[in-house]
């Protein structure tokens, strides 16, 4: 009897056999990882951007300065106007993803002292030069997006003044700066594409002004002038 259910326990253990699979189905797995491989890699090639491509773009930029002074003698503090200007920038990629950018822009002011011993006092306008480099990192989060991010330096070149009726003279002095840039590309077809920008700078300079010997007897005051602009932009751009 003993003899009997060894017999049934080995022949029922020896019937549950893995099967094989079929070498149909294994040749259809492979061709779909395959398939998924090459989707993949023509997805990042896609998405990459290559060392040597050029992008262009022309934006509309508004600029809101974030300003504050220290003034000698008379106190108070500063107020600088807002504007809309256009912008010029280049990009070139230096390494995949990552590039060089250069943006050209110019702005002019208006600038008035604020709650001064004077009162409010018209400093008159002032345009602004500022030629920023920044270095970007772009990182794609789906196709025809790339959005970037990065830092660079600003050098403001102060020209054109044209005094208020109070002021004899005015001096700006020009000063390099920091500056922080983030935005996206969004592609319109191959060559256009959309593009939105947000930059501030760390601007800073020195101010020497005199007033007519009719207002405070010629007085010349001094200040330490904090610009520190935002400059939000929408615009299109062109790569080749």
């Amino acid at each position: 009897m003993l003899i009997n259910i060894r017999k049934g326990v080995d022949s029922s253990h020896n019937s549950q056999k893995t099967t094989p699979i079929p070498s149909s189905l294994k040749q259809q797995f492979m061709k779909r990882i395959i398939i998924a491989a090459g989707l993949i890699a023509i997805s990042a090639a896609a998405f990459s951007q290559e060392k040597g491509e050029w992008r262009a773009r022309l934006r509309a930029t508004y600029v809101v300065p974030d300003a504050s002074a220290t003034i000698t003698t008379i106190g108070g503090n500063v107020d600088i106007s807002k504007t809309v200007i256009p912008e010029l920038d280049f990009t070139y990629f230096l390494f995949d993803r990552f590039s060089a950018n250069l943006i050209l822009g110019t702005a002019k002011h208006k600038v008035t002292a604020t709650n001064t011993a004077l009162g409010n006092v018209d400093l008159g306008k002032v345009w602004l030069l500022p030629p920023t480099l920044t270095f970007l990192y772009h990182q794609p989060v789906a196709k025809g997006v790339l959005p970037y991010a990065g830092a660079g330096v600003n050098y403001t070149i102060f020209y054109g003044e044209k005094v208020g009726p109070a002021i004899a003279k005015i001096s700006y002095k020009d000063k390099f700066s920091f500056a922080a840039q983030a935005g996206a590309d969004v592609d319109i077809n191959k060559k256009l594409f959309l593009n939105v920008d947000a930059k501030r700078l760390w601007l800073k300079t020195e101010n020497t002004v005199t007033t007519l010997p009719s207002v405070a007897d010629g007085a010349t005051v001094y200040s330490d002038t904090k610009i520190n602009p935002w400059l939000i932009s929408v615009g299109l751009g062109l790569k080749f």
